[in-house]
Parts: C-alpha cells; sequence; structure tokens
C-alpha cells in the first residue's frame, strides 16, 4: 500500500491521458473563438440593413393604411388621423382594423398579439431564442392594420418584434449555438428601434436590460455593430437630427433638480398604477364569454369612441410627444393625452391587438410629467423648473418605471432629444421612478406576462460565484494514492482499517508514478468476485480532467459534459502533474460557504467599535482600583 499525501508529492499524469486532456481542450481554457465573433458580428450588421429597410417599409405601410382609411387618398406620406372628417364613422375604424388582425392571429400566428418584447423575452429564457419565421411578415402587417387604422401605439413595438424574428430565423438557418441565435435576436430587436428612433447607446442598453441579461464582449460587439448600422439606416431613411427636437435647455439649480426627482417618484407611482390597470384590463378581457378574436374588434369600438372626442389620440402620435416637450400644449390637449390616450391604449392593448408600449408610454409621461410641471408652477411661482424639462423627465421617468430599463430611458431621452443638459434631472427623475417601482411591484409591464406563465426573468447581472473561486482553492491538503500493484483485497482492507482518513475516490498510479485512474470506495464495496484481482479492474475510465488554475463552473461543465462526479486536477508545471481529485461534493461545499460568505451580514466596524468601549472601560477600572490602593 502507497500513501503519499499531496504536500509531499505530486504524480505525473500518464501520457494518454495527457494527449487526451490536449486534444479535448482541457488544458487552460481556449480564448473565445474569434472567428465565430466576427461572423455573428457580420451576421448582425446583415440583419441590421435588413431591419432598417423594413422599419421604413413598415412606416410607409403604417402611412398608407392611415392615409386610406382616414383621408381616402393613396399616398405614403404621413397626415395625422386626427385631420379626418369621418365624423362618426371614425368609431368603426379602429374596431374593424382590430377584427382584420384577429383573423391573422387566428389564422397565422397568435405571437402577433401583444406588443412583442414581452413574447421576445419568454423565446429566449424557454425556446433557446427560436421565433416562428411567419412573425417576419405577419407582424409588420398587423401592425400596419392596427396602428393604421386608428391603433394608438408606435410603430417601433412591431419593428423590434419583426427584427428579434428576423434574426432568430436567420439563427436557425444556420448553424450556430443558441447563444449566438439569442445574440442576433437581440440585434435584430435593438436595430429595429434604432432604425425607428435613431437612438443606438438606448438600443444597445435596451438588449443588456431586457434581451440578453448579461454583459460580455461575445454579446455587446455584435448588438453595438447592429445597433450603429440601425441608427445609420434612420439618418439614411428617415430624417437627420433629434427625433423629438425641443427647445434648448439650461443647466438646472440644485433646488430645480430636487423637484424634478419629485416628479419622477409621482411618475413612478402613476407607471405602477398604469402597469396594474393595463393588466386588470386584459384580465376583464379574459372573462368575456365569447371568442378571443373578437376582443380586438371590441377594444376597437373603444378607441374609435374616444377619438372621435379626442382625435389626437388616434394613430402613432410622435408628432404628440413634439408637442408636449415643447412647453407649448395646451391644458386640455395635456390632460386628453395623459388621460384619454391612456385609456385608448390600455383598452386596445388589452384586447389583444398587435401593438407596442413605448410611444404610447412616452406619450403618456411626457403630458403627466407636463401637468405636474404646470401644477408647480402654479403653487409655487418661484419656482426655476421649465416645462419642457418637466415634460422630458415625466416621459422618461415613465418608461423606466413601467419597464425598469433605468440606462436605457435616461440615455434614450438624451439621444432622442439631443439634450445633454437633461442627464443630471433625467438620473434623478428615473431613479427615483425606478425605486417607487422595484418597492411596489413584483413584475414590469414587459414581464408580468411572463412571470404569469412561470416564466422567471434574471433581475441580476453579477458573475456566477463559481466563477469567483479556483479549483486549486477547495483541493483538499492530502491525497491518498494506492498502486496499480495493490489487489481489491489489500485496498478494501486498508480502507475499512482508514476508515475516518479515508475518501470516496482513491487515485490510482502505476509503479513509474504515473496517473492511472481513480477507484469510488463504493464500488470497492460492491466488489464480490475475487479478492485478489489487481485495483485496476475497478478503474473508472478518465478522459477530462481540470487544471488547478481553472475556475469551479469549469469542473462544473466537464463533470456535465463526461456524466462523471469527480475529476483528476492537473498542477500547472513543465509537465502535467496529478495533484488531487475533485467531486461534485467539494464543488457544492465551496458554493455553500461562498454563498454564506455573500449574504451574511457582519457589522465588523461595530464590534470594534464594541471592543474599544470594552477596552476603555476596563482601563477605567483598573485606573480607579489603582487610585484606592494609592
Amino acid at each position: 500500500m502507497k500513501h503519499s499525501p499531496l504536500a509531499q508529492a505530486a504524480i505525473p499524469i500518464a501520457p494518454s491521458l495527457d494527449s487526451t486532456l490536449a486534444e479535448d481542450g482541457v488544458r487552460p481554457r481556449l480564448a473565445p473563438d474569434k472567428q465565430r465573433l466576427v461572423r455573428i458580428s457580420a451576421l448582425a450588421v446583415l440583419v441590421a440593413v435588413t431591419i432598417s429597410l423594413v422599419a421604413r417599409l413598415l412606416v410607409y405601410l403604417i402611412n398608407l393604411v392611415t392615409n386610406l382609411v382616414f383621408h381616402g387618398e393613396f399616398a405614403l406620406e404621413y397626415h395625422t388621423p386626427a385631420d379626418n372628417h369621418l365624423g362618426l364613422w371614425v368609431v368603426l375604424m379602429p374596431a374593424l382594423g382590430g377584427l382584420v388582425v384577429s383573423l391573422m392571429a387566428l389564422y397565422g400566428s397568435k405571437a402577433i398579439r401583444g406588443h412583442g418584447i414581452p413574447e421576445a423575452m419568454e423565446q429566449i429564457l424557454t425556446n433557446q431564442s427560436r421565433i416562428k419565421p411567419s412573425i417576419m411578415y405577419l407582424k409588420p402587417l398587423s401592425a400596419a392594420i392596427s396602428i393604421g387604422t386608428g391603433g394608438p401605439f408606435g410603430a417601433e413595438g412591431p419593428i423590434i418584434a419583426t427584427g428579434g424574428a428576423l434574426g432568430s430565423t436567420l439563427g436557425q438557418l444556420i448553424s450556430i449555438t443558441h447563444h449566438e441565435r439569442k445574440v442576433l435576436l437581440a440585434a435584430g430587436a435593438t436595430a429595429g428601434m434604432s432604425a425607428i428612433f435613431g437612438t443606438p447607446i438606448a438600443a444597445v442598453f435596451l438588449a443588456i436590460e431586457l434581451l440578453l441579461f448579461e454583459f460580455s464582449p461575445r454579446s455587446l460587439l455584435p448588438v453595438a455593430l447592429a445597433c450603429i448600422t440601425g441608427a445609420a439606416g434612420h439618418h439614411l431613411l428617415f430624417e437627420q437630427g433629434a427625433t423629438f427636437p425641443m427647445p434648448a435647455l439650461l443647466a438646472p439649480s440644485n433646488g430645480a433638480l430636487a423637484t424634478y426627482s419629485a416628479i419622477g417618484l409621482l411618475v413612478g407611482l402613476a407607471s405602477v398604477g398604469t402597469t396594474k390597470l393595463v393588466y386588470f384590463i386584459e384580465d376583464s378581457f379574459e372573462k368575456l364569454p365569447f371568442h378571443w378574436g373578437w376582443w380586438p374588434a371590441l377594444g376597437g369600438l373603444a378607441v374609435g369612441g374616444i377619438g372621435y372626442f379626442a382625435p389626437r389620440t388616434l394613430g402613432v402620435g410622435y408628432e404628440n410627444i413634439t408637442t408636449i416637450l415643447s412647453g407649448n400644449a395646451p391644458l386640455n390637449l395635456l390632460l386628453a393625452l395623459c388621460f384619454l390616450k391612456f385609456a385608448s391604449w390600455a383598452i386596445s392593448l388589452g384586447s389583444g391587438t398587435s401593438g407596442g408600449t413605448l410611444a404610447p408610454l412616452l406619450t403618456i409621461g411626457g403630458a403627466l410629467g407636463a401637468l405636474l410641471g404646470v401644477a408647480i408652477k402654479h403653487f409655487f411661482p418661484a419656482s426655476d423648473i421649465v416645462l419642457p424639462l418637466a415634460a422630458l423627465v415625466g416621459m422618461a421617468a415613465m418608461f423606466a418605471g413601467a419597464s425598469r430599463a433605468l440606462l436605457t430611458s435616461i440615455v434614450f431621452a438624451v439621444e432622442a432629444t439631443g439634450q445633454a443638459q437633461a442627464l443630471l434631472p433625467l438620473l434623478g427623475a428615473c431613479t427615483g421612478a425606478y425605486l417607487v417601482s422595484f418597492l411596489l411591484m413584483g413584475n414590469t409591464i414587459m414581464t408580468e406576462k411572463i412571470a404569469r406563465r412561470g416564466v422567471k426573468t434574471p433581475v441580476d447581472y453579477e458573475p456566477d460565484l463559481l466563477d469567483k473561486v479556483n479549483v486549486g482553492r477547495v483541493l483538499q491538503n492530502g491525497m491518498t494514492a494506492i498502486s496499480t500493484d495493490n489487489t481489491i483485497g489489500e485496498v478494501r482492507a486498508w480502507t475499512e482499517r482508514e476508515a475516518e482518513r479515508s475518501s470516496p475516490h482513491l487515485v490510482v498510479i502505476h509503479p513509474d508514478g504515473a496517473f492511472a485512474g481513480i477507484v469510488s470506495t463504493v464500488a470497492l464495496a460492491g466488489w464480490h468476485a475475487d479478492d485478489s484481482a489487481p485495483i485496476s479492474a475497478l478503474l473508472q475510465p478518465r478522459t477530462a480532467a481540470v487544471q488547478a488554475t481553472d475556475t469551479l463552473r469549469t469542473a462544473v461543465e466537464r463533470m456535465a459534459r463526461e456524466n462523471v462526479d469527480v475529476l483528476p486536477v492537473l498542477i500547472p508545471g513543465r509537465r502535467a502533474e496529478v495533484g488531487g481529485i475533485i467531486s461534485y461534493r467539494d464543488i457544492l461545499l465551496a458554493y455553500k460557504n461562498r454563498l454564506e460568505d455573500d449574504t451574511k451580514a457582519a457589522p465588523h466596524i461595530l464590534l470594534k467599535r464594541k471592543s474599544l468601549r470594552v477596552l476603555l472601560r476596563g482601563q477605567a477600572l483598573f485606573q480607579k482600583q489603582k487610585s484606592e490602593i494609592e
């Protein structure tokens, strides 16, 4: 029997295992495949170019339907549906559009219902980013009909869904991993947003916060390139300059910053109420005693009825956002866009038609921010806030509270308006709205729907605990090695005698010291044949190992791939040597200890202060006793 503690000797690895490890890439993990990254980045740019053209076609199609329905003319230029002369007939137009959308959902795909982002999130989290190819053409067509007939949505939601479907479909046609397919999906979705608004940085943050749920070069680089391409498409196919122009802003005072932050808190409360009301309306539609195919038509009647009294609530309404941000919108328009636009949008979205959330949330939030600004100026005339900035922070805070895409909301407001001076007020307002939303609402307007289906959305971006610890830190201080010359009977007798010291797995070496394999004490105890057989009869075949410098995550991945519960550990050096073995139990114990370290609250400074107080009291008592003795 040979017993050699790890501290005294390491075991050279057998040549066969050494070559196998080199072939399988088990030595220090290779750097990310740069050729694959370049390939995925090129595909992302291709998707972005395509979706930019689709975005332009979608806007043309929305304009065409709008002009045919509300103005009776065949034209591709934008004309607002608010200027229609249909009279009471306007009530029927959104209902007819909803009926057509229902037929497309019934005979095409139900996935076209809703605003797109939750559906994309669900496919990423549960279906390896696989979206039906039919969504590429059904979603934009249904959205064009829904919005063109007066639906109170923007074009950005449908184009985000279409871009995601395009990236996913391309990822299903070629041989790539599901993670790379997720990257293409996110690249297509965010390139669509960038093509509509010309906000590439905000689109990158949208991908991180709502689609990728990670921050790594393999994901960030293709998405960033796609968003840049989408922004170039916006400037080429749409317009130059800010999407929502507004008066130039001056740097706000500290008092104004506090006021804008307070507006953000109030808008955050409104965003919570908005989200809950939207899903309350959706739940109410679910309780109706007739088929869901009639719901969009019923919702369209409500949209048309509201549009008859408040025509500015119909259609895309990007010009409404510009009017609000000008600071010159009349009070009745602000009230209509804040309350009636919300009612129209919530009923239509709850009915299950095809549309988006971003433009309506921006409109409602901007109008609410402007109304709060008007109220503050009325009751506190000395306040130095300005209405355009109050509207802007309300607009961004509404989206931040409803979606909890904090960075996206802030950066989008700056990019879309070109107002860098608004950065600090936006940070304060959006953070306040996010805080209120986080404290009062379990899910967001983006995640509530999929959460009800049992899909959990990631909320943390911290690295895996197993990525923080390497194998060498978990390896035990000693290792028991036995020779291939030993018989099974000898080894069994030794393990029974040294039961307290032996481990569940024993390292077996050749007479020349080279690593032979591992023997499980369970297999040893279950041997009922000839005890004089060599211990090599119980050797577990070993095709993989880990380096002492590898992370525990690497060890877990290798165990899963090889379907084993222990791995030999190689000590770095000029020649490969086995320094021990690591089991899944070691990894679980390390994970448990690390988890406790990360969650344990320990007031170390307070303890030191307490110790200091005890020491001072002891010194005072000593001095008192010394004085009494003297």
